[in-house]
C-alpha cells in the first residue's frame, strides 16, 4: 500500500547470516514501487588486517566478546579464515 515500508536485516546479533532473509518481490500490477537499499558492512571488504607486527586485538571489545563465547559463535569475525585474519585473534588464543 501506498507509505508502507519494509525494513530487514540479513545478520543475527552475531554477524552470522540468517539464511531466513533470501526474499523476492511481486511484480508491480498497478503504480510505482521504489526501492532504497542500504548495505552495512560488518568489515571492509578491501582492508586486509596487518599481523606480522605480532599479535594483537583489533577491537577494544575482543576480550569480553572472547569471555562470552564469540571467538566459537562468530569465528570469521574473531579468528578469521587462511584469506582473512580475524579481529580478536589474541583473545581468542589463535597466535
Amino acid at each position: 500500500m501506498k507509505g508502507d515500508a519494509l525494513l530487514f536485516f540479513s545478520l543475527h546479533l552475531n554477524a552470522t547470516t540468517d539464511p531466513k532473509s533470501l526474499h523476492g518481490s511481486c511484480p508491480v500490477i498497478e503504480g510505482e514501487k521504489w526501492s532504497a537499499t542500504k548495505w552495512i558492512h560488518v568489515r571492509s571488504f578491501e582492508r586486509r588486517i596487518d599481523q606480522s607486527n605480532g599479535c594483537k586485538d583489533m577491537n577494544e571489545q575482543c576480550a569480553r566478546w572472547a569471555a562470552i563465547g564469540e571467538c566459537k559463535k562468530n569465528p570469521v569475525y574473531m579468528v578469521g579464515t587462511k584469506e582473512s585474519p580475524g579481529f580478536c585473534r589474541q583473545s581468542c588464543k589463535v597466535c
